[in-house]
């Protein structure tokens, strides 16, 4: 028996016990309009609460449960730790869905629900971001009446989801690629599933630009070189003719190899994850030997002037900056009219070690100054070939400075030459007593 049958059972006992009494004391008269009188109260009493129940569970207010003697007070008692009880499932199930929200959110992909008519029932940001939705405003819109792309309508129609759709001239650039995929689910709902592939697009794009640039640069000396093996070979040449057609062959197989020195170099500095040494430099060993290359490799045909603190220093890979400055000033030199004039200069503003060339060369459009680090990008093809370069000498500029913690500015006119300046991050940044050779 449980506690609310026990205090109407006591109840009842102490009425009839009560009843009793009277009975015994004022006759039986007496006793019975005492228990009339005390059941109609507990009707009326009953009456009362069963209302105030009823409207209770008709318009439920949380924590707001009355208090009542008797079992009407185990009943609201009951009823509040039950709706208490309750209040917290769908607390937890509120803070799971809250979850699952952020979640999704938090999601790199676009994610799209449909219901069985295609309408919009719920997108995160970026699904907004990539179909140019607005989750409020087009909440039950039909998706096919916002994103009109062709391609997107005649693949959401034909119900066969098996490969991703690629779509094209996406954003509010229209430059965008997407990846979109559908999967059913439910009662023929729908759940849309968008990436933005551009960027990948764009790597694969540079690699098969890159392999086709490589086939085309080592195609050129090897034809050249075919070529004069198959003269020297068929045609009977003097000593002298035989020397200059070796001399050629030597230059081509020359190109052929500083093209496959770099593309190892490069491959070496894409592929090695190690931080660069935090150990300085000996810069004035480097900024010296910068110097002699390039006295001797504009043979006089330039002015040449070096701007140097001898004092200042960066922590890293000798070799690499080597490399990545010797690459700028050789560039200089190459593209810089005999009788220019070329500035190197190494000093400290802000804190930091800044490494900055500048010729009075050809110049460089603007349009061209973005890409002048992409492998095998020349602003003139035939100029370039001219000067002896592999074409990736700035791309492995722009990998050693990547992994000192530098950065590449490139200023120019076409016309009127050059600026290329290198600046090391604050923390690369050192001083040492200054060593004179």
């Amino acid at each position: 028996m449980n506690i609310i049958w026990a205090r109407w059972v006591v109840a009842f006992a102490l009425l009839a016990i009560a009843s009793v009494g009277i009975g015994a004391v004022a006759g039986v008269k007496a006793a019975m309009a005492f228990a009339l009188i005390a059941l109609v109260a507990q009707g009326l009493f009953s009456t009362y609460h069963t209302e105030r129940l009823w409207r209770l569970l008709d318009a439920p207010v949380y924590g707001q449960v009355p208090s009542a003697p008797g079992v009407w007070g185990e009943i609201y008692y009951r009823l509040h730790k039950l709706a208490k009880r309750w209040h917290a499932q769908v607390r937890q199930v509120e803070q799971q869905h809250s979850r699952f929200i952020q979640a999704i959110q938090a999601s790199p992909n676009g994610v799209a629900m449909l219901d069985d008519h295609d309408q919009i029932e719920w997108c995160n940001a970026i699904a907004e971001e990539h179909f140019g939705l607005d989750a409020k405003r087009d909440l039950r819109q039909h998706i096919t009446h916002l994103v009109r792309h062709p391609a997107f309508v005649r693949y959401l129609n034909s119900h066969q989801y098996d490969e991703m759709l690629i779509m094209r001239g996406m954003g509010e650039k229209r430059q965008n690629v997407l990846s979109v995929q559908v999967f059913p689910y439910g009662e023929n709902r729908k759940l849309v599933l968008s990436a933005d592939i551009t960027e990948l697009e764009r790597t694969d794009s540079m690699r098969r630009d890159f392999v086709a640039n490589v086939s085309h640069e080592l195609k050129t000396p090897l034809t050249v070189l075919s070529g004069f093996l198959e003269t020297m070979r068929e045609l009977p040449l003097g000593e002298t003719e035989r020397a200059r057609y070796l001399d050629l062959m030597e230059q081509q197989a020359s190109r052929m190899r500083n093209i496959v020195d770099d593309l190892l170099v490069l491959a070496k500095l894409e592929g090695d994850a190690t931080p660069p040494s935090d150990q300085p430099i000996d810069m004035h060993a480097v900024l010296r030997q910068l110097r002699d290359d390039a006295t001797t490799l504009s043979g006089g045909h330039h002015q040449i002037t070096f701007d140097l603190d001898e004092g200042l220093t960066v922590t890293g890979v000798k070799t690499e900056i080597v490399s990545a400055l010797g690459n700028l000033v050789t560039n200089a030199i190459h593209y810089t009219p005999e009788g220019g004039s070329i500035t190197v200069q190494w000093r400290q503003f802000a804190g930091a070690a800044v490494f900055a060339v500048t010729d009075t060369g050809f110049g460089i459009p603007a349009t061209d100054i973005p890409r002048l680090t992409e492998r095998f990008y020349r602003v003139d093809r035939s100029r370039s070939r001219d000067t002896g370069g592999t074409g990736l000498g700035l791309a492995i500029v722009k990998h050693v400075l990547q992994r000192h913690d530098a950065v590449l500015e490139v200023k120019s006119e076409e016309g009127r030459g050059s600026t290329f300046t290198v600046r090391f991050a604050v923390q690369r940044t050192a001083r040492h007593q200054a060593v004179h050779a």
